[in-house]
């Protein structure tokens, strides 16, 4: 067999209700609750015309400029799921466009997360479907393989300002530590506009760092 082709058996996944309550949650208080140490980079943005994107990771390992391995994964794919390509970040090639992304959107698929380049932005960017990508050229691909399919079943939280991961087996304690900062948020902004919020930790802060002037 081939090293590096091959489709791993899918062997666990983050439960609906799960991804439901995560759909909640904005992605920067999910990096705020795990350090801020663990995100997909400043290079993945949303090419979509806006909206969450929230499921299940089913990922993809492929050569540059080659989709095959996306294909099969696109055969695969389960309503919710998000597909997640490691294409390297190459942007020779374009890996996915508007065919296989309206096919991704017609079967449920939740969302496309690639580390490569996309074509046909301007239907992209009319539809709802979340794309995160790398960049962006009309140059196609080729379908020669090989590419690898893992399926860890991490999480994938995106919005406007990005996207993030969440392992499996820290979701509950991640959701737990990111509504409570999204809750705290939340009456902050009811302070500011009422015009009662209390910014004398910003006093303090300087004074404990030994600025001068204060």
């Amino acid at each position: 067999m081939p090293i590096g082709f091959k489709i791993h058996p899918r062997t666990r996944t983050v439960d609906s209700a799960t991804v439901e309550r995560f759909k909640a949650i904005a992605v920067a208080n999910i990096s705020d609750s795990m350090s801020r140490m663990v995100h997909a980079g400043p290079r993945l943005r949303p090419i979509h015309a806006g909206g969450v994107l929230c499921g299940v990771a089913l990922t993809v390992r492929t050569r540059s400029g080659d989709n095959l391995m996306i294909q099969a994964a696109l055969n695969r794919a389960k309503p919710g799921d998000v597909l997640v390509v490691d294409a390297g970040g190459d942007l020779t090639n374009a890996l996915m466009g508007e065919l296989m992304l309206a096919h991704a959107q017609q079967i449920g698929v939740a969302g496309v997360v690639l580390n490569g380049a996309v074509r046909d932005s301007g239907w992209i960017r009319a539809s709802a479907l979340p794309v995160y990508a790398a960049g962006i050229t009309h140059r196609g691909p080729y379908k020669n393989g090989p590419g690898e399919m893992n399926v860890p079943g991490d999480l994938i939280v995106g919005d406007d300002d990005g996207i993030v991961c969440v392992p499996f087996d820290q979701v509950e304690e991640v959701y737990a530590a990111a509504n409570a900062k999204q809750q705290g948020d939340a009456k902050t902004m009811a302070a500011i506009k009422a015009g009662t919020v209390d910014r004398s930790w910003v006093e303090r802060a300087l004074e404990a760092a030994g600025c001068e002037g204060v």
